[in-house]
């Protein structure tokens, strides 16, 4: 994909508040997709371990980041992390307006705030606003503090707010794309859908790395955020039932991911007796997380059964497929569209048969391997990043290129995402996924 007459000179402002970026995997792929196509672009996100410095300039896209206060916890605690990262996301926006400018916001959410700012610089700088929706945040409400209530509301408005200012939307998939035109009354022309494709050039199948079974048989892989909702209760439930009431002695499990709730699944692990056979490393660089991921004989996901998770695609179902594994999960509808064959699902929050699953993949080698194939090949013919680049490419069209009248009526190009000229040929018996 190279430069374009159409995007030469166009300047994207990407913020993302949740995340540092590159680590933000998504967002890192969908700024480089950008500047490959020949946009100037800038990023906005906040300073973490490991991505300490205030700006950097990386294949010559600017990253500004900004120090965030604390890892919040509860309602308030929420409120004030995300006021203190929209005050440094605006003093940062003027900074990238002085030095670069920018034609169009792209705005990622968790949470629904950064509209005001696009709101601000709509109206009185004439940009553009695109609304990159990453999760569902009513629903993730619920699932972290299970209850609704006045803070409730208000996130169920921002999330109104910010589709009625944003000019696109891009959705990681169709449950989210009827939401931003059911809920948020987006035109569908002005919905893409652009999934988090996974990267076959980092996600590579290495050998195995054996000191990570710790001298076990088989390894039980797990990649993700150590919050409230995740699930991992559900899985040493299930790492308790293998080890203890089936006494398999030879099965290990390694948990990795950083998070609010990483200290509390340490203590819990040891109040059940598990320290010995389940590990949490924490957040790992790219290449510790290959090694974990190559060795696991098989990768799980224990996201609880919940609106927000059945909505939702998990990135790490996508990257288990990439590197051939085969997967355990709770019946989730979008967990499902993902993996198909490459996973077993379990009844819904059902610790006991997800324990069960994974043992029954432990003991048949065969159906492994045929399930790590599948999803491979679901990974090199239909999800893989190359396939969703041209579709983000298509919304900026959409965003920048073409004049409001040009986009009406639009919506099939958009079911598919590939406008003329962009984007690699899938091959004729290669079904739709």
């Amino acid at each position: 994909m190279g430069t374009t007459a159409a995007s030469a000179g166009k300047r994207v402002l990407i913020i993302v508040q949740n995340l540092p970026v590159p680590f933000d995997r998504r967002v890192w792929q969908e700024a480089t997709a950008l500047k490959t196509r020949g946009y100037e672009v800038a990023v906005i996100c906040p300073a973490a371990r490991g991505y300490t410095a205030r700006y950097e300039c990386l294949q010559g896209i600017h990253i500004y980041r900004h120090p965030l206060p604390f890892e919040a916890k509860g309602a308030w605690g929420y409120i004030w992390e995300y006021a203190s990262s929209l005050f440094w996301e605006l003093v940062l926006c003027l900074k990238v307006l002085r030095r670069h400018g920018f034609d169009a916001i792209h705005a990622c959410n968790p949470p629904d705030n950064i509209f005001l700012i696009g709101l601000l610089f709509k109206l009185f700088g004439g940009k553009r606003f695109l609304f990159d929706h990453h999760d569902i945040n009513p629903e993730l409400y619920e699932a972290k503090f299970g209850r609704r209530g006045f803070f409730y509301q208000l996130v169920r408005l921002s999330e109104r707010l910010t589709f009625m200012v944003a000019d696109v939307s891009i959705a990681t998939n169709e449950s989210y794309r009827r939401i931003a035109i059911e809920r948020g009354r987006m035109a569908p022309e002005r919905v893409f859908v652009v999934r988090s494709g996974p990267s076959l050039e980092r996600l590579r199948i290495l050998p195995p790395v054996p000191r990570w079974k710790r001298g076990r048989k088989f390894l039980i892989g797990y990649v993700g955020v150590m919050g409230a909702q995740e699930g991992i209760p559900y899985l040493l439930e299930a790492a308790r039932r293998i080890v203890r009431d089936l006494g398999r002695e030879d099965v290990q499990f390694t948990l990795v991911g950083g998070g609010p709730a990483l200290e509390q699944m340490r203590r819990l692990t040891t109040r059940m007796n598990l320290d010995a056979h389940v590990e949490f490393p924490g957040r790992l660089p790219d290449q510790e997380l290959l090694e974990v991921l190559n060795t696991a004989d098989v990768c799980v996901n224990c996201d609880e059964v919940n609106p927000m998770n059945d909505k939702s695609t998990m990135n790490k179902i996508m990257e288990y497929m990439a590197l051939a594994k085969p997967i355990v999960q709770f019946e989730l509808t979008e967990g499902r569209f993902s993996a198909r064959e490459a996973s077993l699902y379990a009844r819904p929050n059902d610790a006991r048969d997800f324990a069960d699953k994974i043992v029954a993949l432990l003991d048949d080698p065969e159906r492994r391997e045929r399930m790590g194939q599948f999803g491979r090949h679901r990974v090199e013919r239909q999800l893989a990043w190359e396939y969703e680049a041209p579709k983000l490419l298509a919304a900026y069209e959409a965003l920048l290129v073409k004049p409001p009248a040009a986009r009406a009526g639009s919506a099939a190009a958009t079911e598919v995402g590939y406008p003329r000229g962009y984007g690699p040929r899938r091959p004729r018996s290669s079904p739709e996924p």
